[in-house]
């Protein structure tokens, strides 16, 4: 590749330019797989470089998986379009790991040993990155990945890790209880109710949560941790109701943040203030799962937005919005951390001049990188040092609502009875 090196420094610097400072059917194997890049690929004439990845496709993660999938492929069209990376057009390799952890090794040992792809990049959920993580690190591959922040990965202590968002996801929750403490006393919650899945994602943020309420002095009056395979929630949200909680604190996925909801708004209880780790954080799917009418106050977490002033952001939302359509607004975060992946790939490369797993490893230990995700470095272990935002659904939008310094909305309270929305 050196004899590439004038050439590749000066494409990769041309679409940083234009990019980087803007950017990014069911199976059981890894035979099911889809390419990207294919109709912009003119642009560059070298070997391509394939990236292999495996994403929730189908099963419980399928809709942040689908949102992954969206940002991965945006960032390789638009790669694609500025000359690939060192005039390699840059192909995706995705395969359906159908939210399994098995299914997951299954596949990124078939695209390392198998495909022989030139790179990885990581699935949605802690649950299939610790996983996945080591497979990688088995074989020498870096994994940056969008989407799996959890305890469980960074206790894998493994050199190749890379989690692009601000924060550790055992933090999603610190915003909401920051934002409480700002309540007078006669306005904050007496009492809480804490109901998680069985998830390392789940679990570790409202568990932490607990913890700092209670040292508040709020007191516990339920909590639970419901198995991964539970599908009818609404004997978990009986209990929450007859314990009459001010407050409740899920840590949820998807599915289950969607059934919680149901399960509330079927026994009528509404609780004075709602948060929900994931699910409710997703801007198109979770009105669409619970009804627009039901998602007024519930707070979640955030690590990103789309007015934030982050590198290459303003690009990244309106070539979004070409490609998809909709509004910045029905942008998941999660399309936004698969951008954000590519974009750190594109900037080692104008760093070094080089793309290879041992460079990625090795660059991305040092100094900071900017994204759409903000500027992001990491400790040993992949975990990167900043911090979250709380987000609201507010007059029908997921806004930022707290700390004040990004909202775009004031935080309301108490939560509005349902069907308000």
């Amino acid at each position: 590749m050196r004899r590439f090196r004038i050439l590749f420094v000066f494409v990769v610097v041309l679409a940083l330019a234009g990019t980087v400072a803007a950017c990014g059917g069911k199976s059981k194997s890894s035979t099911s797989s889809s390419t990207s890049g294919a109709t912009t690929v003119a642009a560059a004439s070298g070997k391509p470089l394939t990236i292999g990845v495996s994403l929730s496709l189908t099963g419980d993660f399928s809709d942040p998986g689908q949102a992954a999938k969206r940002g991965y492929q945006l960032w390789a069209d638009t790669v694609n379009a500025n000359g690939g990376l060192g005039g390699r057009p840059v192909k995706l390799k995705i395969v359906d790991d159908a939210s399994s952890p098995n299914q997951v090794v299954t596949n990124y040992q078939s695209l390392i040993t198998r495909d022989k792809v030139d790179l990885v990049v990581g699935p949605f959920s802690t649950l299939l990155t610790g996983p996945a993580a080591t497979v990688a690190h088995r074989y020498g591959y870096a994994l940056v990945e969008p989407a799996g922040g959890g305890p469980k990965v960074f206790a894998l202590k493994l050199n190749n890790v890379f989690f692009v968002q601000p924060a550790p996801t055992l933090n999603c929750g610190d915003p909401f209880v920051a934002y409480i403490k700002t309540l007078p006393a006669a306005d904050r919650p007496k009492t809480a109710a804490y109901a998680s899945l069985d998830d390392p994602f789940s679990s570790p943020i409202a568990d932490r949560m607990q913890k700092q309420f209670e040292a508040m002095g709020i007191k516990t009056v339920y909590k639970t941790i419901y198995p991964s395979e539970t599908g009818d929630l609404t004997p978990v949200v009986e209990k929450i109701a007859a314990a009459k909680p001010d407050m409740v604190v899920s840590g949820t996925q998807s599915q289950d943040a969607y059934n919680q909801v149901k399960g509330m708004v079927q026994l009528h209880f509404s609780p004075k203030f709602l948060f929900m780790s994931n699910g409710a954080s997703s801007p198109v799917e979770f009105p669409s799962k619970v009804g627009k009418q039901n998602v007024e106050g519930i707070f979640s977490c955030g690590d990103w937005f789309p007015t934030s002033k982050s590198n290459g952001n303003t690009q990244f939302v309106s070539a979004y919005n070409q490609k998809y359509g909709g509004t910045p607004l029905d942008i998941d975060s999660t399309s936004a951390e698969a951008y954000a992946v590519g974009q750190l790939l594109q900037a080692v490369a104008a760093k070094t001049g080089k793309i290879d797993n041992q460079t990625i490893i090795n660059s991305l230990h040092q100094g900071t990188w900017p994204s759409v995700e903000g500027n992001i470095s990491w400790d040993a272990n992949g975990s990167p040092q900043g911090s979250d935002m709380l987000l609201q659904w507010v007059t029908g939008k997921l806004q930022p609502v707290f700390p004040p310094a990004v909202a775009l909305a004031q935080p309301i309270q108490p939560k509005p009875n349902w069907g308000s929305g």
